[in-house]
């Protein structure tokens, strides 16, 4: 799939640095492709850290946005979130 705004918010954040979350249905690996997140380059910075929700796998991953030339956004390869509950 794409890039969905609404599925990405802020978070938290101060002196050029956010943490967002975004939710989408979009595997990692999708959402880690460059360019992804071409449409909200005028919102993310270099070192920015996204919390991706893939509601349809589910999995939760941090990607950190490696580069952002105000039009062409790139970001890292993403560190999962481990969800095992072996009770």
């Amino acid at each position: 799939m794409a890039y969905g705004a609404s599925g990405l918010i802020r978070l938290a954040g101060g002196s050029g640095f956010n943490l967002w979350g975004y939710q989408t249905v979009d595997a990692i690996a999708t959402v880690n492709s460059a360019n992804y997140f071409n449409e909200a380059a005028n919102m993310l910075n270099v070192r920015d850290v996204i919390l991706v929700v893939d509601s349809n796998a589910p999995t939760t991953s941090f990607v950190t946005v490696l580069s952002n030339n105000g039009t062409a956004v790139d970001v890292s390869d993403g560190t999962a979130i481990a969800e095992t509950d072996s009770d």
